[in-house]
């Protein structure tokens, strides 16, 4: 074995490395700048995590997941490798150890959200860091023309600058031509390279129907296979529905969406993954991560609005390589809703203009005024107040962020945070505790420590799992101690944060550029039509209309997708129906007649065997009989 093969070997047992891994090792240990492109499953960690073991320094890992973060870094650390994260919700104290750690050697792998690149203390540290190479993960993050761009990706480029020797590495599953090229651009790529494997799925059967009741066909195919299915849903409430529904037939289900406790959504996810529950029914927000192999059945109710999001989507199923199936449910319905998504996702420029006039009058700030001002912003009392829809509303607070009027945070992370105010003999020798008190501070001090030092952050789903009460008896127990002056407790506050990140002008005034609003349009537009085009395609191959739309334009039809099975019917169809007239003079013929008909050997072979079974004809002594005859 090589050094690669051995470091394979000594921390993962594998003996080889698959596709294109090998390939992306040895460009970035070369100090190349380079882009993977890999499908859902085709082992991207291993490409960065191999590599970051034979340097010397740490490996940056930049990835938007903090739940894949985590886990990634638990099961580096099982593994005996030195590895480490920081997100948002960390105390500065937490961050700052992690990151000395990394500075004095003490992590190889360090894993970083992409909000937390732009604040000083990490760009401080970030300067005293042996850094191997950067690898940035899910890329197509930084791509104006991606279906999912984030703005905080943009700050990846300036990070660069920090660290100019170390070269970088990025990741994606999902990348056309033009942001696979854009990526390069954004990362500032020097002297780079680019390695694709094919995004083919042998494994995986593409199926769209056409369902104008989609909670039967749902049914009919949940009872028609086995093994576990996630089914994907457009809304929280129908995700709750769809679940209640299978329910309610006989089929064991869950609902996960991101308005749920984290420790339900842990517990769901566990659940699911374990196979207590068969089938998990679930928005967008669940998904990036799962590392469930057997999935067997993706199924969508709702068409996704771009290629990009159905593939990934799809692609969690059959990741052990058995076969498995990637089924749309469409109708006429779901035409017409996309074509709404447009409007809805870029209002007027009027609208946004007039949302942020509205947003001003809202708290307060004048002409000139508010820069640097954040405002805790509820989007159900703003709309009612000025009679606006919270859908465009939202769309519209976004597109004037990434015009840089304003920085909206859906979704801050202020958890809930506990300090005892007693120090840990005090505690033990208080008297007159309730039971349920007791069982709450046994759960908090095994669950968290340092709570008697400086204020951590807790998540009371947890604490009511291990106390064995509920969440409701974890916050009236712990308002009830902080009553006491026995801890201070600060409850979780999820409200988004607006601030403005310029002084006030009037909304008339407004620069939206064209590469906000009208390139972006006409890119979600594209996106829209070519989903649209998939779905009602009914003659060239599933797997290659969509490998088409990621370039690679010499694929082989799947022969497995319902259009390549329909194809097979007609032509086995054609086959019996010639066989049949070839014997309509009633008269046996030799075998060998057969070959004038020209057909394939295996559409000749099937046909003539259902024709066998059916009792239609019989073979006899090299000759074929009508069984009339």
């Amino acid at each position: 074995m090589d050094r690669y093969e051995q470091v394979l070997k000594r921390y993962w047992g594998h003996d080889h490395f698959r596709g294109i891994q090998r390939q992306i090792i040895e460009s970035i240990d070369s100090g190349h700048d380079t882009l993977g492109l890999m499908p859902t499953g085709g082992g991207k960690s291993i490409c960065f995590q191999v590599p970051a073991l034979l340097h010397d320094g740490v490996c940056i890992v930049i990835t938007p997941l903090i739940a894949l973060m985590k886990d990634q870094v638990a099961h580096l650390r099982k593994r005996g490798i030195l590895a480490s994260a920081i997100y948002s919700g960390m105390s500065r104290q937490e961050i700052i150890t992690v990151l000395e750690n990394a500075i004095f050697g003490g992590v190889k792998l360090l894993y970083v959200s992409p909000e937390r690149l732009s604040t000083e203390i990490f760009q401080v540290k970030l300067r005293h860091m042996h850094v191997s190479f950067i690898t940035v993960d899910e890329a197509h993050c930084i791509s104006q023309w991606g279906y999912d761009f984030r703005p905080s990706y943009l700050e990846i480029a300036h990070i660069r600058t920090l660290v100019p020797a170390a070269p970088i590495l990025a990741l994606t599953a999902t990348a056309t031509p033009v942001v696979a090229a854009d990526i390069q651009h954004q990362l500032a790529f020097s002297n780079g390279r680019e390695y694709k494997m094919s995004f083919s799925r042998e494994n995986l059967i593409y199926v769209v129907r056409n369902a104008p009741d989609k909670e039967a066909e749902l049914l009919h195919i949940l009872r028609s296979t086995q093994g576990s299915a996630i089914v994907y849903v457009r809304s929280r409430r129908k995700a709750r529905e769809i679940a209640q529904f299978l329910v309610n037939e006989g089929i064991s289900a869950t609902f996960y969406h991101a308005g749920l406790e984290p420790a339900t959504k842990d517990q769901r996810q566990q659940s699911w993954h374990n196979d207590k529950e068969r089938v998990m029914v679930a928005t967008n927000a669940f998904g990036m991560g799962i590392d469930k192999p057997d999935v067997r059945l993706v199924i969508h109710t709702d068409c996704p609005d771009s290629p990009e999001a159905y593939f990934q989507e799809a692609g969690r199923a059959g990741r052990d390589g058995e076969r498995s199936w990637a089924v749309l449910l469409y109708n006429g319905s779901d035409h017409r809703k996309l074509r709404k998504r447009v409007g809805d996702t870029f209002p007027s420029k009027e609208f946004i203009r007039e949302i942020y006039d509205h947003l001003c009058y809202y708290f307060e700030v004048g002409i000139g005024s508010g820069n640097g001002a954040t405002f805790a912003f509820d989007i159900e009392k703003f709309c009612h107040v000025f009679k606006h829809f919270p859908v465009q509303t939202d769309a519209a607070l976004h597109i004037l962020e990434r015009s840089g009027y304003i920085a909206y945070s859906t979704e801050p992370d202020n958890r809930s945070r506990l300090f005892f105010l007693l120090n840990r003999h005090e505690l033990n020798l208080l008297e007159q505790l309730a039971g349920l008190e007791e069982r709450v501070i046994t759960a908090l001090l095994r669950l968290y420590g340092g709570l008697f030092t400086e204020y951590g952050y807790i998540e009371e789903g947890y604490v009511a799992i291990q106390a064995g009460v509920s969440r409701q008896e974890v916050y009236n127990t712990l308002k009830e101690l902080k009553r006491r002056h026995i801890l201070d407790y600060i409850p979780q506050s999820g409200t988004p944060l607006i601030t403005f990140t310029r002084r006030r002008e009037d909304g008339c005034d407004l620069m939206i550029p064209p590469s906000v609003y009208e390139e972006r349009r006409e890119q979600y537009e594209n996106r829209i039509n070519e989903m649209l085009r998939y779905a009602t395609n009914d003659t060239v191959c599933r797997s290659r209309q969509l490998l088409a739309y990621f370039g690679e334009t010499d694929s082989k039809d799947c022969g497995h997708c319902d259009v390549c099975q329909k194809g097979h019917r007609q032509q086995s169809g054609d086959a019996r129906q010639q066989i049949l007239q070839l014997l309509s003079d009633s008269a046996p013929h030799p075998i060998s007649d057969l070959h004038t008909l020209r057909l394939p050997k295996a559409k000749l072979d099937n046909a003539l065997e259902k024709l066998v079974q059916e009792e239609v004809i019989r073979i006899d002594g090299g000759e074929i009989i009508m069984s009339d005859e």
